[in-house]
């Protein structure tokens, strides 16, 4: 009896520091990840109060830029709408007889024939 208790006592022994190693690094893991999370969120909070200001001004030169389009866009329109309406106008007066082209011959000059040579 005295060699097994002995062994149980050594593996009792054996087992108590392995279960402390292994809360410590579970705790140290865990105040770890805690860091991590706190460091995450502090840095999140920075970055969108840095970019707010340029959010803000973006959007303004959005405002602009939509103020802007819509005249040209307005413009650009009526442009179109007008160079339509004159092609239809066109195409609606084209009602009149198809010219005839002849071909002119200049006979002032002789033509040279194969006795002339």
């Amino acid at each position: 009896m005295g060699l097994s208790s002995f062994l149980k006592n050594f593996l009792g022994k054996i087992q108590e520091p392995a279960a402390e190693t292994e809360n410590t690094n579970q705790h140290t893991a865990e105040n770890a990840y805690e860091k991590a999370e706190i460091f995450i969120e502090e840095t999140l909070t920075k970055v969108k109060e840095a970019s707010e200001p340029l959010f803000e001004d973006a959007s303004q030169y959005v405002d602009k830029a939509k103020v802007i389009i819509s005249e040209y866009a307005e413009k650009a329109s009526d442009s179109i709408n007008d160079i339509i309406d004159s092609v239809k106008e066109s195409v609606e007066a084209d009602d009149t007889q198809p010219m005839i082209y002849d071909t002119v011959v200049d006979i002032s000059e002789k033509a040279i024939t194969e006795t002339d040579s």
